[in-house]
């Protein structure tokens, strides 16, 4: 082809300039293999890193992680929301950006959510039986889901968990508040990792495994008092945060049984801070 190393990059540039849109892509390699032995004859490989997984991540609006005929993984980019909201200008969502893909996916095909300024991995149904059957083992807890962080100053504590009990502040949506009274409890195990610098000072990165799903649950319980009391850097809710700044919270992990085979699935996403 005359790339020297890959012709992907030639397809997909065809395909772009035809308004065709791919819905994934990957290779099977032919001929010996290479010296450095990163290419075995008739084995099957995903878009290459450095030029073919950026150029299908445009083309498709989303970086999907993990496809088949029933479902699909995708890393949801920060400021992306993950399901439409009120109004035009919040209709532009992995839902939205999903059916444009697949069209006869389900309205509502995200088997769960992340906040839009949360990034990460997030599991979408194709067809209304699978998500109910996704569904299904986040209300058993049967999925595995792990974050990474990064917090405002030093931890000095190592690890911990974290049960409060909060809920909506019907005056300030979407921001949650304490209430140990009419609030849903919410249970977060954490992890210190390291101290690390930054432009504004020390930060603390920490591991977060939630065993419930709360909305803002890992923010709530970084920032309260009566959690870690270091909110998440770039929280413009819950900390010092301010527009523009990105949130360093990110779904770095995701394992659930797969719905039709019982085949246990487990994703990893690299932290982007």
């Amino acid at each position: 082809t005359g790339t020297g190393d890959c012709c992907a990059p030639k397809l997909l540039n065809w395909a772009f300039s035809h308004d065709l849109q791919p819905l994934s892509m990957a290779e099977f390699y032919y001929g010996l293999s290479n010296r450095s032995g990163l290419r075995e004859h008739k084995a099957f490989y995903g878009p290459c890193d450095d030029k073919c997984q950026p150029l299908l991540k445009h083309m498709l609006g989303l970086d999907i992680v993990y496809c088949d005929a029933s479902l699909l993984v995708v890393n949801k980019e920060g400021g992306l929301l993950s399901v439409p909201g009120r109004g035009e200008d919040k209709q532009d969502c992995v839902e939205s950006r999903v059916r444009r893909l697949f069209p006869t996916a389900p309205k509502q095909c995200a088997v769960h959510r992340l906040d839009m300024d949360t990034s990460g991995l997030l599991a979408i149904a194709l067809d209304k039986e699978t998500h109910k059957r996704l569904s299904i083992q986040f209300m058993h807890k049967e999925v595995e889901k792990e974050y990474v962080a990064l917090l405002e100053g030093v931890l000095r504590q190592e690890r911990g968990e974290i049960t409060l009990p909060f809920r909506l502040d019907a005056d300030h949506r979407p921001y949650q508040i304490f209430d140990g009274e009419r609030g849903k409890w919410g249970t977060t195990v954490w992890k210190k990792l390291r101290v690390e610098s930054s432009p504004t000072g020390l930060v603390t990165r920490v591991h977060f495994t939630p065993l419930t799903g709360r909305t803002h649950q890992l923010r709530l319980h970084s920032s309260h008092p009566k959690g870690i009391g270091h909110p998440i850097v770039g929280d413009r809710l819950y900390g010092t945060g301010k527009e523009g700044d990105r949130l360093c919270l990110h779904a770095s992990f995701l394992a659930f049984f797969h719905p039709h085979t019982g085949e246990w699935l487990s994703f990893t996403s690299q932290t982007p801070f």
